[in-house]
């Protein structure tokens, strides 16, 4: 479908998402967070997807939530007697928790291609994404501190486990920015590329995943949302229930006939 906020490809079974909201630092407003979950919606009923790129349009990634919006909708409700009192928790519950939780469970892989600031609510969608490429101009930023809020979407979970509890706080706390180079030494990033490489690099990492045991691809992503919250019985168990179903897929009998057969396997995602 047409998107008035939002750029949408899909080629080799890889979908292209890009934040397209340039002139705002692709900033998020109510209409690209629908947007945003209607084609995450998309991407996981569509077969076709294998693979998913999540980028920004212009300079940067995303800078968070677009605090203008916001504002004006506060001060929308506030002058509405016919409304309830605006409510950030419903605001974020119906918001940034759907978009990072269907990033963390649509069982395809997700690249974000960070080309520029990741900041707030734009930092907790990268880092809810499986991978992360960055370009040598991207920049990492809490930004919640900075105008007297918590964390949020995600990003008190998601942060201390790609870079441990020390950085993770030192970030919240400080509202320092990180860049790219320090990014990709405590593992916030997983490659950094030359601005011109960022996209052509991503990509082919995209169309080499397209093309992997999508099924299986799955099941690891369920192995690590369970193991991030459980104990190490419980996630042999999962393990082994998760094998289970991997083990009758019909790209798990590919893979094992291209090894007997001495050729590179031609997995079909199912």
């Amino acid at each position: 479908m047409p998107y008035n906020k939002l750029l949408f490809t899909l080629d080799s079974g890889v979908a292209t998402i890009t934040l397209n909201r340039p002139e705002r630092s692709n900033a998020f407003d109510e209409e690209m967070t629908r947007e945003l979950l209607d084609a995450l919606k998309q991407v996981e009923r569509d077969d076709a997807v294998r693979c998913v790129v999540l980028t920004g349009a212009g300079k940067n990634f995303c800078a968070g939530q677009d605090l203008n919006t916001f504002l004006e909708r506060q001060r929308m409700r506030a002058a509405s007697a016919q409304e309830r009192p605006f409510s950030v928790r419903e605001h974020l519950l119906n918001g940034y928790n759907k978009v990072v939780t269907r990033i963390r469970t649509i069982e395809k892989p997700f690249i974000a291609a960070v080309n520029g600031a990741a900041a707030g609510a734009g930092l907790g969608v990268a880092c809810a994404c499986d991978l992360r490429y960055a370009s040598e101009n991207a920049k990492f930023r809490m930004a919640f501190i900075g105008i007297g809020l918590a964390p949020d979407s995600g990003t008190a979970f998601t942060l201390p486990r790609l870079i441990g509890v020390g950085r993770a706080l030192d970030m919240a706390l400080t509202n320092e920015l990180v860049d790219a180079r320090e990014a990709l030494a405590w593992g916030l990033a997983n490659r950094v590329y030359a601005p011109d490489e960022l996209m052509p690099a991503t990509l082919t990492m995209a169309k080499t995943l397209a093309n992997a045991p999508t099924r299986g691809i799955g099941l690891t992503k369920r192995a690590f949302n369970r193991a991030l919250t459980t104990d190490l019985e419980d996630a042999l168990d999962y393990e082994a229930h998760l094998q289970e179903i991997a083990i009758h897929t019909a790209d798990h009998a590919e893979g094992i006939n291209a090894f007997l057969e001495k050729r590179a396997p031609k997995f079909q995602g199912k």
